[in-house]
C-alpha cells in the first residue's frame, strides 16, 4: 500500500483506515504480508525513481499520474511479492511489447469497461524458452492506453525489473464507458476508465466470476498454457476496386496460420483467410469502406490490427446516404434523446424504434417521450430524399432510468463514485451543483439521480 502525504484524491486518512480495516481491526491479512508506505511526499500518482517523457511532477495530481518521487514503486511491489530480485535493467530492454486483442477474452469488451486491445511485455529470455513468472500490472483510473497512450505500460518501471528476472508483465486495459448501467447495484457512468470496483458491469465485480476478472484469468491461462504472440500484418493496401467489390493485400506474418479481415470495425470473413489477398464482395457502389486485417496464431489468438486503409467502390453511389453517428443521450426515466450526423441533400429522417417506424423529423435530433422507466429500446434512423429512403443506420440501444435512484453515503464516496465532485473542501452534487457539505468520510448525504448525471439532495 502506497499513500502520498500530499494526496488529496485518496487521502492519507482514508488509506490509514483501509490498513486498519484489513490488518488491525479485520485481521483479514497478516501484518507481515502488508507493507504500508505512508511517508512518501507525493500527490495522487504512481511513484518511480527515474524521469520519463510526459510524466508529471511528484507533487502534481495530473495526467499521466506517474512521477519521479525518488521511490521505486514497481521495484518495491515486485520484491514484496517475489522476494529479492536481481538488479533491474536501466538500459535498453531486451524483450518486446506486444499489443493483443482483448476481445478474444471477453464478449463486448467495451460495453464491459475493457479496451479492445491490451499489452504484454515479454523479456527475451522468456521468448527464448526460459521458465518465467507472470505478473499482472493493473493501471489506475485515467491511466488506460486510450487516456495516456503507452505511458503506464512503459514508464512505471515494471519492465526494467522484469527484463532481468524472467518476469512477463501483463497490462490489461480498461476503458471509459459513459452509458448508465442499471444492473449490479450501480447506476453511474465510468468516464475515467477505472477497473470495476463498484459494480458497473455486474454485482459479481469483486469476485472471480466477475466479467473483468474472468477475462484476466483467460489471459493468464493463454500465457501460462503457451503464449503464442503474433505480430500485426503490415502494408495493408487496396489492390483493385469495382462497382461492388474491394480487393486488398498485405505482407505475410511469420508464424501466422491465417488472417481475419475487418470492414468498418466488423469482421468480414467466416472461415479464416489462408492467403494474403482477399476480395470483399457485395458492396454498395460509389461507397467508401475502411479496412484492417489481423493475423491469427496457431493457438487461435489474434494480433493487433494492421494499418487502416480506405477503399471506395466505383460507380454511382446509392440514391440516399445512410445517416451515421447515431447516439442516445440525455436519458431519463420517461425520455430518450437521439442525435445523428446530418446527411447532405436529404429532406427528412425516419426514426425507427424496435424495428417499427416511430415518426419522421427534419432535424438531426429527436426526443422520444413515449417510453417506460427501466426499459430497453433499440433505435435506427434513415434518410429521406424525394420519395427514396436510405438503408437504416446501425442500431443503438438505450435503457431508460428508473423513476428516481437515491443513494445515501458519505461525501467522499459520492465524489469517488461520480455522483458529486469536490471544490474548495466541499462536495457538490453533479448537475444541480448543490452544496453537500464538507468533502470527507463523516458527512453523509442522500443524493437522488433524476436524470443522467444530474443529482439533487433529498
Amino acid at each position: 500500500m502506497i499513500s502520498g502525504t500530499s494526496d488529496s484524491t485518496v487521502g492519507p486518512s482514508v488509506m490509514a483506515q483501509l490498513y486498519k480495516y484489513y490488518v488491525t481491526d479485520g485481521q483479514f491479512i497478516p501484518s507481515t504480508n502488508v507493507v504500508f508506505k505512508n511517508n512518501l511526499n507525493s500527490a495522487h500518482t504512481f511513484p518511480t525513481d527515474f524521469d520519463s517523457s510526459g510524466n508529471n511532477g511528484c507533487g502534481s495530481t495530473s495526467s499521466p499520474y506517474i512521477s519521479n518521487c525518488a521511490f521505486d514503486g514497481a521495484g518495491a511491489i515486485l520484491q514484496h511479492i517475489y522476494g529479492p530480485l536481481k538488479p533491474r535493467n536501466n538500459g535498453a530492454l531486451s524483450g518486446k511489447f506486444i499489443e493483443f486483442n482483448q476481445e478474444e477474452f471477453i464478449t463486448n469488451a467495451r460495453s464491459n469497461g475493457m479496451s479492445t486491445t491490451g499489452w504484454v511485455y515479454v523479456p527475451k529470455s522468456c521468448s527464448d524458452g526460459d521458465t518465467c513468472k507472470l505478473h499482472i500490472a493493473y493501471h489506475g483510473c485515467l491511466q488506460g492506453y486510450e487516456k495516456i497512450g503507452d505511458k503506464y505500460v512503459k514508464n512505471t518501471g515494471f519492465n526494467r525489473w522484469a527484463d532481468t528476472n524472467n518476469i512477463i508483465v501483463l497490462y490489461p486495459q480498461a476503458v471509459a464507458t459513459n452509458t448508465i448501467n442499471m444492473g449490479g447495484g450501480a447506476s453511474i457512468p465510468n468516464p475515467n476508465g477505472c477497473w470495476d470496483w463498484v459494480g458497473w458491469y455486474g454485482n459479481d465485480f469483486s469476485v472471480k466470476s466477475g466479467k473483468q476478472s474472468t477475462a484476466a484469468k483467460k489471459m493468464i491461462d493463454r500465457i501460462t498454457n503457451g503464449f503464442n504472440p503474433i505480430d500485426a500484418p503490415t502494408e495493408l493496401q487496396v489492390l483493385a476496386t469495382t462497382d461492388n467489390s474491394v480487393t486488398l493485400g498485405w505482407r505475410p506474418v511469420s508464424g501466422a496460420t491465417g488472417y481475419n479481415l475487418y470492414r468498418n470495425g466488423g469482421k468480414v470473413n467466416g472461415a479464416i483467410i489462408t492467403g494474403t489477398t482477399i476480395t470483399d464482395n457485395n458492396l454498395n457502389s460509389g461507397t467508401t469502406y475502411t479496412y484492417t486485417v489481423k493475423a491469427v496464431s496457431s493457438a487461435g489468438s489474434e494480433s493487433a490490427p494492421s494499418n487502416s486503409v480506405t477503399g471506395k467502390t466505383t460507380g454511382i453511389p446509392p440514391a440516399v446516404e445512410t445517416p451515421n453517428g447515431l447516439i442516445a443521450i440525455d436519458i431519463t426515466s420517461n425520455s430518450i434523446t437521439l442525435k445523428w450526423n446530418a446527411v447532405s441533400g436529404v429532406t427528412a429522417y425516419n426514426i425507427y424504434r424496435n424495428g417499427n417506424k416511430l415518426t419522421s423529423v427534419t432535424l438531426t435530433s429527436y426526443t422520444d417521450t413515449d417510453v417506460r422507466p427501466a426499459t430497453d429500446y433499440q433505435y435506427q434512423v434513415s434518410s429521406i430524399k424525394d420519395s427514396s429512403e436510405s438503408e437504416k443506420s446501425i442500431e443503438v440501444q438505450a435503457t431508460t432510468l428508473t423513476e428516481k435512484v437515491c443513494v445515501s453515503d458519505n461525501n467522499f464516496n459520492h465524489v469517488t463514485a461520480g455522483r458529486a465532485y469536490h471544490s474548495g473542501g466541499y462536495a457538490l452534487a453533479n448537475g444541480s451543483k448543490q452544496n453537500m457539505g464538507l468533502y470527507n468520510i463523516f458527512q453523509r448525504t442522500n443524493l437522488c439521480r433524476i436524470r443522467e448525471n444530474y443529482y439533487v439532495i433529498e
